[in-house]
């Protein structure tokens, strides 16, 4: 302490002053630095707090319509989990912010990725980035050309001619119409033949294959769903109990049942002259494309696509078709209209055969359809095919309705309950009328698809939309030119199963009568 007396007595409390306030300013900067960005950072606007995962779960086989009912009492909600915040929303701006505008804040993610992966593997329902790049861009090759639309409406006509001979044996007999089982087994024949080029042949009840390959994919289907709800999901697959063990079984049923269709098909094209370069079909590029580059598609990425596809074909259309028969039963003059419609659009007088019938329905004639399109459509706002879908947040965000949502947080939005919002579809929004897509002409005018997200929107828009509908029309039109149909129980109540897919609970019994001058084949 030699320095202290050398300097002048009135200075050197002033330096010591000066230097104890540095010191202070040096060690209360941190604080300072905090109170400061406080004064700037506004309070986080997170949603309302609606509920609790346990909630969802006691739930779960209403869930579509619990959601409906706290997406009446806030457009946008939060329902707290053990590991991130489920956040949910029936806003249309929020939707295009999170398929369009922000995309890239957006994805599957890791925490869906690990609940689903056993199912889904690295299919494109469940992947980000260049795995999700690469099969959108196959996939967006096949539906693009003039090639798969003519040859699927060869296949869907065909097989729509199956189902109406099947249909009309019962109604014949005055049997009782599972259509909803009909439906399945048709669209597996169909995405099977379109994509594939195998004959799988479920419809004819000749494939044990097929029927347990389908019942094992509805249960795993239902098992990934409970797997989002489920905080002890994990500890059942380790320990392989109770529903993770049925998960298992199921899964091995699935992948005998993909890996034998991949095998079919190599050794199908094995057998050829031209071999590997024939593309007839969306397998066959996969498997080009796994000749070419067989360390980017494995065996089992390979499943992982075919799988996905199989998802993408069979549950969803049939699903919707299943709703739309049932809103059809409870609307018999909707389901007259469509019928005359059907008529008009094909020229079509009675009489005629079904396979005479089918041949009819050619690309005019489906665009004809108007009032069928709209119907099918309206079907989808009440019951679409996926009621809930979910986005990853990969970085802290604010919705456009102000809300703020955290990094980790599961981002939801709900095209089930946006169907029921009086706020986007008026008073009406939950009666069943085809006319609000038409206008004054009778001409289908589109919504906007983060009104009506459906069939997704943004850069994961569904790439088979009009692929389904023209399944749809052909499948809707063949059967209502043949046949009435009406609940073979009037009374009876229809319920969905807790799926990811929306499907009829014990599927839907109808009876069905043959039209006047169509009473055979």
């Amino acid at each position: 302490m030699d320095f202290l007396p050398s300097f002048p007595s009135p200075i050197f409390p002033a330096i010591l002053a000066a230097s104890v306030m540095l010191l202070a300013l040096f060690l209360l900067r941190p604080l300072l630095r905090r109170r400061s960005s406080s004064v700037h950072r506004r309070k986080p606007n997170y949603p309302p707090v609606a509920g609790t995962v346990f909630h969802q779960l006691l739930n779960l086989r209403q869930l579509a319509d619990f959601q409906t009912d706290l997406s009446r009492k806030y457009r946008t909600f939060r329902i707290l989990t053990p590991f991130c915040n489920y956040v949910y929303t029936v806003d249309p701006a929020n939707v295009e912010h999170i398929l369009k505008t922000n995309f890239a804040n957006y994805g599957k993610g890791s925490f869906a990725y690990d609940v689903m992966c056993d199912f889904f593997g690295d299919g494109i329902f469940a992947v980000d980035d260049e795995k999700w790049r690469h099969q959108r861009k196959l996939a967006s090759f096949e539906f693009s050309t003039k090639v798969l639309r003519d040859s699927s409406s060869v296949v869907f006509r065909s097989t729509a001619a199956r189902l109406a001979k099947i249909i009309s044996n019962a109604a014949s007999s005055n049997e009782l119409i599972e259509i909803q089982d009909l439906l399945m087994k048709s669209t597996l024949d169909s995405i099977c033949k379109v994509g594939f080029g195998v004959e799988l042949d479920t419809l004819s009840g000749s494939s044990d294959e097929g029927r347990t390959f389908a019942k094992a994919f509805d249960d795993a289907s239902g098992q990934i769903l409970l797997r989002f709800f489920d905080v002890f999901w994990k500890v059942k697959r380790f320990l392989n109990i109770g529903s993770e063990a049925k998960m298992k079984k199921s899964l091995k049923s699935i992948d005998d049942f993909v890996y034998k269709l991949i095998d079919t098909k190599i050794e199908q094209l094995s057998q050829r002259e031209t071999g590997f370069m024939e593309k007839e079909d969306m397998l066959s590029r996969f498997l080009i494309e796994r000749e070419k580059n067989p360390d980017d598609m494995s065996y089992k990425y390979l499943r992982d696509i075919i799988l996905n596809f199989v998802i993408a074909g069979r549950d969803t259309t049939a699903g919707t078709l299943s709703w739309f028969f049932y809103m059809l039963c409870k609307h018999p003059k909707v389901q007259e209209k469509v019928a005359q419609e059907v008529r008009d659009a094909t020229k079509i007088k009675g009489g005629v055969s079904i396979d005479e019938f089918v041949a009819s329905l050619t690309e005019e004639a489906l665009n004809g359809m108007q009032y069928l399109h709209a119907s099918l459509t309206e079907t989808l706002r009440l019951y679409p095919a996926v009621p809930l879908d979910f986005k990853h947040c990969f970085s802290d965000d604010t919705l456009p309705d102000g809300f703020d949502v955290k990094k980790g947080d599961l981002v939801n939005y709900q095209p089930y309950p946006m169907g029921r919002m009086q706020f986007l579809w008026g008073e009406d929004a939950e009666d069943f009328r085809p006319e609000r897509w038409l206008n004054s002409d009778g001409v289908f005018v589109p919504e906007s698809p983060f009104k009506f997200p459906a069939f997704q929107a943004g850069p994961r828009i569904c790439l088979g939309k009009e692929f389904a509908y023209r399944q749809m029309k052909i499948f809707a039109a063949t059967l209502l030119c043949f046949f009435k149909f009406k609940l073979w129980e009037e009374t009876s109540t229809v319920r969905y199963r807790a799926m990811i897919t929306l499907q009829i609970y014990g599927g839907l019994h109808l009876a069905a009568l043959h039209r006047q001058g169509n009473e055979t084949w």
